[in-house]
């Protein structure tokens, strides 16, 4: 049977981000997380699911992607999909054709694990390649140390020092109180942990988010900040260390973030704080 794109309705949410759960594995590269799907549903139900595309043959998933802004795609395959040749090519068709409604013309981003076919035929298509990103692990299997800082989970009394921490963090964040509502409201905060770290006199110096993807599967950090004035004094990495821990008491099996190789203050931070770091990926890019 054909492979078929699809836009979940809000009612669908539900079983793809299950579908996008049972994919995670240890031994398997570095691919969209559920705890991604999780950050953005910052923007409310509806938003999330108009970001979201499957792609499914004779009723089963195969390959989900999420449109993390208007120009690229964040998408991963089922385990065994990978190398499914009529998959990858009717990704390409749809990925290249603006008419089916995922990518628009112009100069776009896709993100795609490298085992995957797709990744070499959009090469074959005059696709070039993006910056680089580096993927750093931790495994969860030891007890992790302490932070060695003041470190609470965010619940209701602390959003505002939470979103105001994110918003201090990132130039041009527009994460809210109402927005981190959203983001708890959903089905996959209840497996996330906002966390916040202070200073000896009591300020909030920055925050991470961490998801889990259930037990004995890969956990995710997205996202954590510094506050710029109080960068260079060791929270990164406290922080860091803090949510691995809370990854482990979620069940976690390791930890994985991704970020910019150009940032190297952020890799640093990460090794810090005992992750490894692993091949650095890179997006598939259309220029024009």
């Amino acid at each position: 049977m054909a492979v078929i794109i699809s836009k979940p309705g809000t009612d669908e949410l539900g079983d793809v981000v299950d579908t996008l759960r049972g994919w995670q594995d240890d031994s398997a590269p570095v691919q969209l997380h559920p705890g991604d799907v999780g950050w953005y549903w910052r923007f409310g139900a509806q938003q999330t699911a108009e970001a979201l595309r499957t792609w499914s043959r004779d009723g089963r998933v195969l390959a989900i992607g999420l449109l993390d802004g208007a120009r690229i795609l964040r998408l991963t395959t089922a385990p065994d999909a990978p190398r499914d040749e009529e998959l990858a090519r009717q990704l390409v068709t749809d990925l290249t054709r603006p008419e089916h409604g995922v990518l628009p013309e112009g100069a776009v981003n896709v993100e795609a694990p490298s085992d995957a076919l797709v990744y070499d035929l959009l090469a074959d298509e005059g696709w070039g390649t993006d910056a680089p990103f580096t993927p750093l692990l931790r495994d969860l299997t030891d007890p992790v140390e302490d932070a060695g800082v003041r470190v609470e989970v965010v619940g209701p009394d602390r959003v505002s020092e939470r979103t105001a921490a994110q918003r201090a963090s990132f130039d041009g964040s527009t994460f809210t109180d109402e927005r981190w509502h959203a983001m708890a409201a959903g089905p996959l905060y209840a497996d996330a942990r906002c966390l916040l770290g202070y200073d000896d006199a009591g300020e909030a110096v920055g925050a991470i988010t961490v998801w889990s993807a259930g037990r004995g599967k890969p956990g995710l950090i997205e996202p954590l900040g510094v506050h710029p004035h109080q960068r260079g004094h060791g929270y990164g990495t406290a922080l860091t260390v803090a949510g691995a821990a809370a990854l482990r008491e979620l069940g976690s099996s390791c930890a994985l973030v991704i970020t910019e190789s150009t940032r190297t203050a952020a890799v640093a931070t990460y090794m810090s704080a005992g992750f490894e770091r692993l091949p650095e990926r890179l997006d598939r890019r259309r220029a024009e």
